[in-house]
């Protein structure tokens, strides 16, 4: 997606870049935001030493072509989100072949005298759903994403948290229902959420058996719906975010999930804390986008604190 680059045209302003960094591919962004993307690119992620500098060579185009305000980098975890840790902007010990310690902020942001952030993936697009999707007007909010793992990006008073890292709640043990025998999907825990829920613990469930082959009424998504429904009851127990919104490939194929979530929240918290009245559990609005323009509003975050300073 490419088009025309002109910042007079904006009254003299540059435009964001931003980067997605995925388990399959990366997807590097210049835009003023999801209604003004200048230009969209997509690079594989294979091994580090030849992603990295495709990435790097998009937005050294992108810069000589007229630059850009401030860069944003949102990627898969986990990571280093400590400032003043040595290993700050590295990927750590992801199961992702090769990247373990890949120093993605300082080999991306070296080169451009401009604001940068460096936050997950999740957490970008949680900014991103506050500044222009379902989360508008709200300091506390949590986006989710259900798909290869699941992964959560935590809001609270307009800040994702951090304390000894960013929040995995996908790693989060959860009861199982008494039922359910079959196997987890992560290889740490036999009773987390994304062993229970993701993509990869509904194949390890079904073993041979396709996922596109069930009815909306098969006992997995009995165990997928328990799995997400006590993850939710945790957020609301402790940082309380004022809207969950669940998107991701899980979510997305199997649309007949999100409307169990929010009754079956509702059940498990018995009237014991208020929730909104409705719409409390909701999709992304920003839909696949939410991801690229999580990189954009880290970046425009990146540009914000660097005026306040």
């Amino acid at each position: 997606m490419n088009m025309a680059f002109d910042p007079a045209a904006r009254g003299g302003a540059l435009p964001f870049a931003g980067i997605e960094l995925g388990g399959t591919k990366c997807v590097c962004t210049l835009a003023y935001g999801p209604g003004v993307i200048v230009a969209q690119e997509t690079v594989p992620t294979e091994h580090p030493s030849v992603t990295i500098p495709a990435i790097a060579a998009v937005l050294q185009r992108w810069w000589d072509a007229g630059g850009f305000a401030a860069l944003g980098i949102a990627s898969f975890g986990p990571v280093d989100l400590d400032p003043a840790s040595p290993t700050w902007g590295h990927i750590l010990a992801t199961t992702k072949p090769d990247w373990p310690m890949t120093d993605v902020a300082g080999a991306l942001s070296a080169a451009f005298d401009v604001p940068s952030a460096f936050d997950t993936d999740v957490n970008g697009a949680a900014f991103a759903e506050t500044l222009w999707g379902c989360a508008q007007g709200l300091d506390d909010f949590a986006y989710v994403t259900i798909g290869t793992g699941v992964g959560v990006g935590l809001l609270v008073n307009g800040k994702p948290t951090r304390g000894i890292g960013h929040a995995e709640l996908g790693h989060l043990r959860v009861p199982r229902l008494p039922i359910d025998t079959l196997p987890s999907g992560c290889p740490f825990h036999d009773d987390c959420v994304e062993g229970l829920a993701s993509g990869t613990g509904i194949k390890a469930a079904l073993g041979d058996v396709h996922v596109s082959t069930l009815a909306n009424d098969h006992p997995v998504w009995d165990r997928v719906e328990a799995a997400i429904t006590a993850m939710c009851h945790a957020m609301v127990c402790t940082t309380g975010p004022k809207r969950i919104a669940i998107g991701g490939g899980v979510m997305n194929k199997q649309p007949h999930l999100l409307a169990r979530i929010e009754p079956a929240l509702r059940a498990s918290i018995n009237g014991y804390l208020p929730l909104p009245g409705c719409d409390y559990v909701v999709a992304p609005t920003l839909g696949d986008q939410a991801g690229p323009m999580g990189s954009i509003a880290l970046a425009q975050v990146a540009l914000r604190d660097r005026v306040a300073a």
